[in-house]
């Protein structure tokens, strides 16, 4: 069994008297400690595999399974379990608690886990050993999406989902955040998955999903994946 298993997974929403099929039968597998790129235009349904994927929304039908667990049979209450243990999550917007410091927004995700690591070490991890004490607005945007990668890798989760995360950043901060990503699954055999509509960054992919019209498209492995420093886009 894979890690991660999409089985003919389907979301419908009702739109008035338009049934919309944002994902229409989408099979797909991801093992475990891959770099996975899920890559698509918009439109595609690649967030809402995401979503999916990540508990913040239900399959109309179809199974959705992560570390042989079934995601999509969950109810309310574990699946608010599973997003806090098993699920981190980042997104193009920072979402920092702009009262808190770098330290304090790292610990209050450590906070809700089972089995946090410390956020001194994980800020140091990113690069970040001297901004500690400093409150997001004292931060550049690539920093502030370091704290945010911090904040979702001190919950020591199974999965990572980043949603666009270079998406507000300059092309040299973007390299930079793919670079972490990259290493943070190199390094500490995390399980990575980065939804994006830029088809440069399956460069740097142990698998590529190509989404399209709700579906995926093609699954691909890449033999020899780049280091994300040297990506061009």
């Amino acid at each position: 069994m894979s890690f991660v298993e999409f089985r003919d997974v389907r979301k419908t929403y009702q739109m008035g008297s338009v049934e919309v099929r944002a994902v229409d039968g989408m099979d797909f597998t991801i093992e475990r400690g891959e770099l996975c790129v899920i890559v698509g235009p918009s439109g595609a349904g690649k967030t809402t595999v995401l979503n999916m994927l990540g508990g913040m929304d239900s399959a109309t039908s179809g199974t959705i399974l992560l570390d042989g667990r079934e995601v999509s049979a969950m109810g309310e209450r574990e699946l608010t379990q599973y997003r806090r243990h098993d699920i981190g999550f980042v997104f193009q917007f920072y979402n920092l608690v702009q009262n808190l410091t770098a330290r304090e927004n790292v610990e209050l995700a450590s906070q809700i886990c089972r089995d946090p690591l410390p956020a001194d070490q994980v800020l140091a991890e990113v690069g970040l050993a001297d901004r500690m004490d400093n409150f997001p607005a004292q931060l550049s945007g690539g920093e502030q999406q370091r704290v945010a990668i911090a904040r979702a890798i001190a919950k020591n989760p199974k999965l990572l989902l980043c949603d666009e995360p270079t998406g507000a950043l300059d092309y040299v901060t973007g390299h930079q955040i793919l670079k972490l990503l990259q290493d943070s699954c190199r390094k500490d055999g995390r399980t990575v998955a980065i939804v994006t509509h830029n088809s440069a960054f399956t460069q740097i992919a142990d698998r590529v999903i190509r989404v399209f019209e709700g579906r995926a498209k093609s699954v691909e492995r890449n033999a020899s994946p780049v280091d994300a420093m040297s990506l061009e886009w």
